[in-house]
């Protein structure tokens, strides 16, 4: 009876309150304007998800119903930007089987994934390339050089051999000049995409100055504007600061700056991640919340005192195999809260994507951290509730 009444305010919810301002992407590119993006010529704030999974399931024309739920579910909630990879480099279903070589099928669902996302109002962030070895990621682009008599020997190499930087550049021209399929725009011409990420959370621990991923930022920013000068661009940076604010991390040094990488001309809004519970192991839930507010507040304030432009919060959940609905309703609603309340005021705060939306049918993606708005229906009911507010700003 419980569960009957939390799914019956959720519709409650979305029929009394829930006229949500939905993005069309054939209104426009969303654009940067100071510390706001703006869309149509006004300020956006967008309540999102993680979807990493699209690309890949779609690649079954049989099971292109998942992301096409997926898209209508986040679609009733008021979600109107998803984040998914574009990329999967080797390995089982590539998208890129090999320098240069692409898969047609594995590209014509990310095709329809993007067509979807247009269909149903919805902007969508792409990555371009993992750090981790998930879909191939910088291993693989450094197994392939190797493989070419390329002296290389270790991961980070990704961000300094020419043949590598090679390889990901020609990655980045292909990506954005393919024609979609079922729409017949090319990807650089399509207001549906919202922004590129130029790889999914940069690390380089054999560099912790922060000096080899801001150079390969500085090389590949411009490279891929002169390419495509519609769309913004974002790092994929989880955060985490160089020397100069470093007692702000949570005891984690990975190469990257925050401040420095996000000032890079080229690079249009910045982003963060929050996972406390994976940085702060063995924390009460109290410490998690007081270090997530932090967090937040830190890298909220200075990309409006020093940036000078919008931040995203790109990534955040808990897992419900460390802990209960509660302590992850809990750590949404703080999330949520502080963009909100920062939003409203002009700040820099643009919008939230928590990890992960699932659509139900497919247990492989289970990762403890998804979220399935039939089955979730506290957290549902805070999403609904986020969307609502930001779409009034």
């Amino acid at each position: 009876m419980k569960q009957l009444s939390v799914a019956f305010f959720v519709l409650l919810l979305i029929q009394n309150y829930g006229i949500f301002l939905y993005a069309d992407p054939n209104d426009g590119f969303v654009t940067t304007k100071g510390m706001q993006l703006m869309l149509n010529g006004r300020p956006y704030h967008a309540n999102g998800f993680n979807a990493y999974w699209m690309m890949y399931v779609a690649f079954d024309p049989s099971q292109r119903d998942k992301v096409s739920t997926a898209f209508q579910d986040a679609k009733k909630h008021g979600l109107t930007i998803a984040r998914s990879w574009a990329f999967s480099d080797g390995g089982v279903r590539p998208l890129q089987s090999s320098p240069g070589s692409y898969n047609e099928q594995m590209f014509q669902g990310l095709d329809f994934v993007i067509s979807e996302a247009k269909k149903y109002g919805i902007k969508i962030v792409l990555s371009l390339v993992n750090n981790y070895v998930d879909f191939g990621g910088k291993k693989q682009y450094v197994d392939w050089a190797r493989g070419q008599g390329q002296s290389v020997t270790s991961d980070d190499d990704f961000f300094t051999n020419s043949v590598v930087k090679g390889y990901y550049k020609n990655n980045i021209k292909t990506i954005l000049t393919r024609r979609n399929s079922l729409t017949g725009i090319a990807y650089k011409d399509d207001p549906t995409i919202m922004a590129w990420e130029l790889m999914n959370e940069p690390r380089c621990p054999s560099d912790i100055s922060g000096k080899t991923i801001q150079a390969w930022i500085a090389e590949m920013a411009p490279y891929l504007k002169s390419i495509d000068g519609k769309h913004l661009l974002e790092v994929g940076l989880e955060g985490f600061y160089g020397v100069s604010k470093q007692r702000s991390n949570p005891n984690t040094q990975v190469g990257t700056d925050f401040i420095a990488n996000n000032q890079i001309p080229g690079i249009d809004f910045a982003t963060v991640h929050a996972y406390p519970e994976q940085w702060l192991p063995g924390s009460s839930d109290e410490s998690q919340l007081s270090f997530l507010n932090g967090w937040l507040n830190d890298h909220i304030q200075d990309a409006q005192n020093i940036l000078h432009k919008p931040v995203l919060i790109a990534e955040f959940g808990k897992s419900l195999k460390l802990s209960g609905i509660a302590q992850r309703d809990q750590l949404f609603n703080t999330v949520y809260s502080t963009i909100y309340l920062n939003a409203r005021g002009g700040g820099a705060a643009v919008g939230g994507l928590f990890w992960q939306l699932l659509a139900a049918g497919i247990d492989s993606f289970r990762d403890g951290y998804e979220v399935i708005l039939s089955e979730n229906s506290s957290t549902a009911i805070l999403i609904a509730q986020e969307s609502q507010k930001l779409s009034r700003i």
